[in-house]
């Protein structure tokens, strides 16, 4: 199999998942959230240049044998309007820190990422606006809590950019954007807890994101 067909495939399997295949109790994720996905920045480090490898999976870069360091997870959840409208054909992109606190970016202390994490992947959503990336836990690093950063995009809406917390992280107290979030319920709308994963799977966590306009009618 060549590098090319094998990217193809990897791609394609982050679609499949994407559209629902592979989560547990999925009716269950197709619950309508209520609370409006608070917009947040995207901070200095979204990357310059996409990877070629920016698939759902972003403990596994293409062409190294190694996987990522740190504690692997996974990230699901559904993309939906406030009507509870998914936001079917769009596209959910995710980068992080790697578990040494450095970005794949040129200006983030020299360059020092760790070389088998991805730091960044995207997928595309299916009918149903469910998605699920394979990442790391977030780590803290200075003047920040442990985060993810969000942006998703598709037909009809605005782009949408936030960030995902950790439950229960003391350095939440103290961060400031997380803080900036004054709305209680939206502040918890964003702060994720993982739990066990299915069939002895990596920790899970859930995360719906829900845009705050009606998805227009195609």
């Amino acid at each position: 199999m060549n590098k090319l067909t094998s990217l193809s495939r990897r791609r394609a399997l982050g679609v499949a998942l994407g559209a629902g295949l592979g989560f547990a109790g999925s009716k269950r994720l197709t619950a309508a959230a209520t609370v409006l996905t608070p917009q947040q920045s995207a901070g200095p480090f979204y990357p310059p240049r996409l990877p070629a490898d920016s698939d759902f999976d972003l403990t596994r870069v293409e062409g190294r044998s190694a996987r990522a360091a740190g504690t692997v997870v996974e990230v699901v959840g559904r993309v939906s309007d406030e009507a509870g409208r998914p936001l079917a054909g769009g596209r959910v992109e995710i980068w992080q820190c790697d578990a040494f606190g450095f970005y794949h970016h040129p200006r983030d202390r020299g360059g020092r990422a760790d070389p088998n994490f991805q730091g960044f992947g995207r997928v595309t959503l299916g009918a149903e606006g469910l998605y699920r990336f394979t990442t790391i836990q977030p780590v803290a690093y200075p003047g920040r809590t442990p985060h993810i950063h969000f942006a998703v995009s598709g037909p009809g809406v605005e782009r949408l950019t936030t960030q995902m917390y950790l439950a229960g992280e003391p350095l939440n107290a103290r961060d400031f954007l997380y803080n900036a979030i004054r709305d209680p319920a939206a502040r918890a709308s964003v702060t994720v807890a993982f739990e066990e994963g299915p069939e002895g799977g990596p920790p899970r966590g859930r995360f719906d994101l829900v845009l705050g306009r009606s998805l227009q009618t195609q």
